[in-house]
């Protein structure tokens, strides 16, 4: 699933190419890339028509386009979902899903998702601390790139969490944004290993893990974020290249780039966590 880095500059390209225009004809080519907007397709299709995208936001790994009058589109990428910004005739990509054709016959905006985990639906916005947010969002935790992140909560809610240390940097609800790519690169910068419980660190090593998170999906950011194959492009179908500047995932067997040693892989939550056995020792 795309992680801060990779939704942000998703979000920045429908900045670009979609805020302020409006819609005029919804097509909806498979079912299940609505189904979380439960009245059905024929409704998402219908309350879009002629509805203006007023801006795009987004919350950790969480993305929307608000539509005025208390209403957002929320997009769930999921593992292979894009959203791609394409002239009128372009031939259809083979796994479109939805699409959004404006007023002033430019651009189309696309859903594109080979594997259908992703969706799009029509959701309610509420106000939490002032923000307004799709309800399915409302619970997720500000990310460090928010202006209004409070690093020093952050560090408290995720001592207080009493679990393994990448366990709580993956709940949304303590802090947004980082999943299981940048959770390992994070962890490496801290030389930390993922299942160093929480009590245990201190304030000031759990700040240090929290500025390297930042930093690393900062560095992301400008690499356009992390591609592994070409599931995830940005709204242009361009790849990200951050994965060239991997220390840890999805290196196993590499030389650490700090003390030489082989990046090993070890399961966690049904999934992979990579590290160094030298510098991020296991408790």
């Amino acid at each position: 699933m795309p992680e801060l880095p990779e939704v942000e500059v998703v979000r920045r390209g429908l900045q670009n190419h979609v805020e302020g225009r409006v819609i005029a004809r919804v097509e909806v080519f498979h079912p299940r890339s609505v189904r979380r907007h439960l009245p059905g397709a024929a409704d998402f299709a219908g309350r879009l028509v002629g509805r203006e995208l007023v801006a795009a936001r987004r919350r950790g790994k969480y993305l929307w386009v608000e539509l005025g009058s208390g209403e957002a589109v929320l997009a769930h990428l999921g593992m292979s979902g894009q959203m791609l910004v394409q002239p009128p005739g372009t031939p259809d990509e083979k796994h479109l899903r939805v699409r959004m054709v404006f007023a002033d016959d430019g651009p189309e905006l696309r859903f594109v998702d080979q594997r259908t985990f992703g969706g799009l639906s029509v959701e309610e916005v509420v106000e939490v601390d002032g923000v307004p947010l799709p309800v399915p969002v409302a619970h997720i935790a500000r990310d460090p790139m928010d202006p209004a992140f409070d690093p020093a909560a952050a560090v408290a809610a995720l001592r207080r969490k009493r679990t393994e240390v990448k366990r709580a940097l993956l709940d949304q609800t303590l802090v947004s944004g980082i999943g299981n790519i940048y959770a390992d690169e994070a962890l490496w910068r801290a030389r930390l290993h993922w299942a160093r419980p929480t009590d245990r660190l201190s304030a000031a090593k759990a700040g240090e893990l929290l500025s390297a998170a930042t930093d690393v999906m900062r560095a992301a950011l400008d690499a356009g974020g992390t591609s592994f194959d070409a599931l995830y492009v940005n709204v242009n179908g361009q790849s990200g290249y951050f994965d060239r500047s991997l220390a840890a995932y999805g290196q196993e067997g590499l030389p650490c780039p700090r003390c030489g040693r082989p990046i090993v892989r070890e399961p966690f939550m049904n999934r992979s966590s990579f590290s160094c056995p030298r510098c991020q020792r296991h408790p």
